[in-house]
């Protein structure tokens, strides 16, 4: 993205662009109702500066990596808390073949256990349901919480953190959701779950901020 901080008429300028472009220095003029001298200043920078590339008789049009750059740096600024999806939660007594049954009627990759107090005790997976069935044929007395990633091992994210931090998260540890969470007690690690962010949330916001 550059570095350059825009007038408020530039701005004006790139959003028209954006709109209808291609479009002729004398329609952007128009459409500001100033003169195309007045304007040629505006377009000289945005051109300069990236924001904006220009073709004999065919106009103004965005920069194509200019505006890759914004909505990318536009998606890294997202908060989780303005795109976590609720949480679908058992409880960690909970046995294995019901959370078999939850995660296929929710749809879901990944089910977050709570303890009794409604805060995060584990997470489990697809896979750890998968590996626990197999071969076992009592998985109604089996409790997730034998089979599930146990706190403090579950790697977690707050609404205040960023889409980018989020995603980088999700990479970095091999997984597909994350536990959207509150702090309760800092030092004995005790969250409450309010939320999850997957790889399909990111994927979702990105199409979102592209489809202008």
């Amino acid at each position: 993205m550059n570095s350059i901080k825009l007038s408020k008429r530039q701005e004006e300028i790139l959003h028209i662009v954006r709109e209808d472009g291609p479009i002729t220095g004398k329609q952007i003029a128009d459409r500001l109702s100033l003169t195309r001298a007045t304007l040629r200043p505006d377009l000289a920078i945005l051109t300069m500066a990236g924001n904006l590339e220009a073709k004999p008789r065919v106009g103004y049009f965005i920069n194509p990596q200019s505006a890759f750059k914004q909505d990318a740096a536009s998606l890294a600024s997202q908060l989780v808390g303005d795109y976590k999806a609720h949480p679908i939660v058992v409880p960690k007594s909970a046995s294995v073949y019901d959370a078999i049954v939850q995660i296929f009627l929710e749809d879901v990759g990944t089910l977050y256990a709570v303890d009794k107090n409604g805060q995060l005790a584990g997470v489990i997976s697809r896979k750890d349901l998968l590996r626990a069935a197999i071969g076992n044929s009592n998985l109604e007395e089996l409790p997730v919480s034998v089979i599930m990633t146990r706190m403090p091992n579950v790697i977690t994210v707050s609404p205040d953190e960023t889409l980018l931090e989020a995603g980088k998260k999700l990479i970095q540890n091999h997984i597909d959701s994350l536990p959207v969470v509150r702090e309760v007690d800092q030092e004995n690690q005790l969250y409450e779950v309010i939320g999850r962010i997957t790889k399909t949330t990111i994927t979702r916001a990105y199409v979102e901020l592209l489809d202008y």
